[in-house]
């Protein structure tokens, strides 16, 4: 009986290192789009691939033509549909988190940020204070006032007291200082998570889809704090809540 393991080569070093490379954007991009729509579009195509696939194996000829058509096509249309999507993932590429690193732009101060939304709260005080991470917000920054001045919980309370000039907006915070005030942040138009909020909780959304931040809110109406981030938002959280989800995820 002839051995048919003589014909298929050793596999080199090079081979093993390119086939973990590509596992590892692979699932680098799966993190990427899991739980946003880009998720949702994905099964689609496979669906859609696997009908092109099942209209050649039955001969279905028209059927095949307009989905061999369609894939012809099919980069404008990724274009189209994820320039979103793909504008958020190209931001991410060289920051260190893709990589599993995180970088050195100083521990964000979790319980200054926590006094203030407590008594921001307490008080129902409408706010949006945004944490910047690796994915610079200077876009954002430039549509609001400039601050620069050092983090403290009085400081942020101070902003957002009804009768300032700068409550109406989001403040963005970088490391431990307060970069800009009353800044213009995009509105998120996903329907599943924006459907019954205002304006403050659809702009901290937003603002977490296009960029790895973390997002504060409290609302005005009853006082709810709530955190967003990867364009989800929890809400109802206690001061104490808050402050260990800050501290966990700017660790």
């Amino acid at each position: 009986m002839h051995s048919y393991f003589g014909l298929i080569p050793s596999p080199r070093w090079q081979d093993v290192l390119d086939i973990l490379i590509v596992a590892y954007v692979i699932y680098r991009i799966a993190l990427l789009i899991r739980g946003t729509r880009a998720m949702r579009m994905v099964l689609g195509f496979v669906v859609l691939g696997v009908a092109f696939m099942g209209s050649q194996m039955l001969g279905l000829f028209t059927l095949n033509w307009l989905l061999n058509n369609f894939f012809v096509s099919l980069i404008v249309i990724l274009v189209v549909i994820f320039q979103a999507d793909i504008r958020r993932a190209l931001t991410r590429v060289g920051s260190p988190s893709l990589f599993g690193l995180h970088a050195a732009n100083g521990a964000v101060p979790a319980q200054a940020v926590a006094e203030a939304a407590a008594w921001m709260s307490a008080r129902r005080i409408g706010a949006l204070i945004v944490l910047e991470h690796e994915v610079g917000l200077s876009e954002y920054v430039e549509s609001g006032r400039e601050i620069g001045a050092r983090l403290s919980a009085e400081l942020l309370e101070t902003i957002f007291m009804h009768g300032s000039p700068l409550h109406d907006g989001a403040v963005i915070l970088k490391g431990d200082h307060v970069v800009a005030a009353a800044c213009l942040l995009p509105l998120s138009t996903n329907p599943e998570e924006t459907l019954a909020l205002g304006t403050r909780h659809r702009a901290a959304i937003g603002i977490t889809e296009d960029s790895d931040a973390l997002a504060v809110v409290v609302s005005e109406e009853d006082g709810t704090i709530s955190l967003a981030q990867r364009g989800r938002l929890r809400r109802g959280l206690e001061p104490a809540a808050l402050l260990g989800s800050l501290q966990r995820l700017q660790a």
